[in-house]
């Protein structure tokens, strides 16, 4: 049986979907106005396990994620761009494409929908007018605003209280709610504008869009709604007052969230520095190692990514497909839990039905290795979940050698001046440096 914590609890429970046999699954997706980073490529490999994992158990997974493609921040980006916010698809375009390659490349199954913002306006709006028509959201002055009020259960998945949030709320003058806490279904635009409503022109709001999405592609109740931690509150609670409210039903029975990447001790930011794309990272590393180093960690946890840690995933990965890569194996039958025989292998399922636990998965892998190194049978089915169910290539990825360039070679030099001047807080620091670019200096005694 499957167990995962379900964030709208807080507790760990056994799975089960509405339908039997079959699973509807909501993961929030991209805002292409740059690309992927670090952060989705861990949120969209660990619920690519949990697709992988569903189907392996024999779940029929209508597996859903929407492309957010309009937004303030394309808006703004066309606008710098080519002196035409209308001009955002030549924004969002080439960031899909970028966003498709790199998921491709970490090995993240195609989902069965991705829907664009864009291309289901209509389907939105009337869930605005479905809203309007129940009491549950008003107009004001062309825009449109989710009732707080309408939904009393406000809260229940971030566990904030409805009186805590209104005394820190800020409302902007030219803003006309009714409560603080209200939120834009529909924001009003000038004339000719994006889209045509019942409320003149204008765009969605970023939350009603998953609710409207959801509904059409999987239905008004579904198994599993998933993102990252940063999406609970507003995004996650706002969808479900605005569906919940509509319905009287309960939004999704599983919430799902991973936990939050930091760049060593620190959130990942371009003003710091530390900011890092997932074609970024592909420079240095292959992306089946990238996928290997997510696997390592349990989703939920939160993970502090570093070169250095990289490093050390890709000679444990190189290790690991030394041994698989030349085992023959038969890959055209999917693999099923009722199917597996070996030991091994079903205490590897083990640790990934109780809540997706990868590295003690990888532990029971490389405790009994050695053991069953020379079992071609044993092997083979080894192979074939790291493959088709934690979605690992196993093709035979060499250490690479170490190249020192010029930069590099130029910390080193510096490094051994501080060191001879006795200036060790600097050459700690620059230690640090090469840790954080893949370099582990080992010194000699000085004299």
């Amino acid at each position: 049986m499957l167990k995962l914590t379900n964030t709208l609890t807080g507790k760990k429970e056994e799975f089960r979907s509405l339908e039997q046999h079959k699973v509807s699954m909501y993961v929030c997706g991209i805002t292409p106005y740059d690309n992927a980073h670090v952060g989705h490529g861990r949120c969209y490999v660990s619920f690519d396990i949990l697709y992988r994992v569903l189907k392996c158990i024999g779940f029929d997974v209508r597996y859903c994620r929407n492309l957010t493609d309009i937004d303030d921040k394309i808006l703004k980006k066309s606008q710098e761009l080519f002196g035409n916010r209308m001009r955002f698809h030549d924004v969002t375009g080439p960031v899909i494409d970028n966003f498709h390659e790199d998921m491709a490349a970490l090995n993240c199954l195609p989902p069965s929908f991705e829907p664009l913002v864009t291309d289901n306006i209509d389907a939105i709006i009337n869930f605005i007018v479905k809203l309007i028509q129940a009491g549950k959201a008003y107009q004001s002055n062309g825009d449109v605003y989710f009732s707080i009020r309408e939904f009393p259960q406000y809260g229940k998945l971030s566990k904030h209280k409805l009186e805590d949030l209104r005394a820190g709320a800020r409302v902007d003058v030219s803003e006309r709610k009714e409560d603080p806490l209200d939120f834009a279904l529909w924001k009003s635009e000038p004339e000719g504008e994006f889209w045509s409503s019942p409320w003149g022109y204008g765009r969605p709001g970023w939350h009603i869009e998953c609710s409207a999405l959801a509904s059409k592609f999987l239905g008004s109740q579904i198994d599993i709604h998933a993102g990252g931690l940063d999406l609970i509150f507003p995004h996650h609670e706002n969808e479900i007052a605005q569906t919940e409210a509509l319905t009287n039903k309960p939004f999704a029975t599983f919430w799902l969230h991973n936990g939050f990447v930091m760049i060593n001790h620190e959130k990942m930011s371009k003003s710091l520095g530390n900011f890092f794309t997932l074609r970024d990272i592909f420079k240095k590393f292959d992306p089946m190692v990238v996928r290997y180093y997510f696997v390592t960690h349990q989703y939920k946890a939160p993970l502090d990514f570093s070169f250095q840690d990289m490093t050390v995933a890709q000679k444990s990965y190189a290790r690991l497909t030394r041994i698989l890569d030349s085992v023959p194996c038969d890959d055209q039958e999917p693999l099923r839990i009722d199917t597996i025989k070996s030991d091994i292998a079903k205490h590897m399922i083990e640790f990934l039905l109780d809540d997706l636990n990868t590295p003690g998965m990888l532990g029971v892998l490389y405790e009994s290795l050695d053991s069953v190194k020379n079992d071609r049978e044993i092997l083979c089915e080894v192979k074939l979940l790291l493959q088709q169910v934690v979605g690992l290539s196993c093709k035979f990825l060499p250490e690479p050698e170490i190249v020192i360039t010029p930069e590099i070679q130029d910390l080193i030099e510096k490094r051994e001046q501080a060191r001879a001047s006795k200036d060790w807080g600097r050459a700690d620091k620059i230690r640090e440096q090469l840790r954080e670019l893949g370099y582990e200096v080992q010194d000699k005694k000085l004299r």
